[in-house]
């Protein structure tokens, strides 16, 4: 309680906050064209989320889940910069979480959202290609997190793994409707 009272015209009702929740968008961004990330830029402005994150997995992360090989996490950081400094006016303001960055070193996707949920305001989306989504799937602790967060995809999956075809009521497309 504040210890000075405020005074509001009869009848105020606070402006309803339309932005909540932070959108995610996990993934190295090695073949990630700027056109896919102005419609996850788009994605995030037309549904109204407070923040929009980029996500940069280091290399020796993208090495466990892919084995593709990936440039320097240094370089694929400083793309995402200039391409966030270059976007179209009115797009939502993308963020970018370097956390993975100064670890240096193989990072879990498990340790990754635990630190970007206990940092970010919720409701939690991530965003993620096909082929994440399905890696996502055949870990060990996707059942636990799909209850804490929804997934966005930039598109359908070719072959859903499983379990993403099971809990399909927890994620949709970028381009679907709410």
């Amino acid at each position: 309680m504040s210890p000075t009272a405020g005074q509001v015209p009869y009848g105020y009702e606070p402006p309803v906050q339309r932005e909540k929740g932070t959108l995610i968008y996990y993934d190295t961004f090695e073949e990630t064209t700027d056109e896919q990330l102005d419609v996850a830029a788009e994605t995030a402005k037309a549904r109204a989320f407070e923040r929009f994150v980029l996500y940069p997995i280091h290399e020796e992360t993208a090495k466990r889940m892919s084995k593709a090989p990936v440039s320097a996490y240094y370089k694929r950081e400083k793309r995402l910069a200039e391409w966030a400094q270059s976007r179209a006016p009115g797009q939502a303001d993308p963020e970018i979480d370097r956390w993975e960055g100064k670890r240096k070193k193989y990072t879990p996707m498990e340790a990754a959202l635990r630190h970007l949920t206990e940092t970010l305001p919720g409701p939690h989306f991530v965003y993620m290609t096909p082929d994440t989504a399905n890696l996502f799937a055949s870990y060990d602790v996707f059942e636990t997190w799909i209850a804490k967060i929804r997934l966005i995809l930039s598109a359908v999956p070719a072959s859903p793994a499983p379990l993403l075809e099971r809990y399909r009521s927890r994620w949709n497309l970028a381009w679907e409707d709410e």
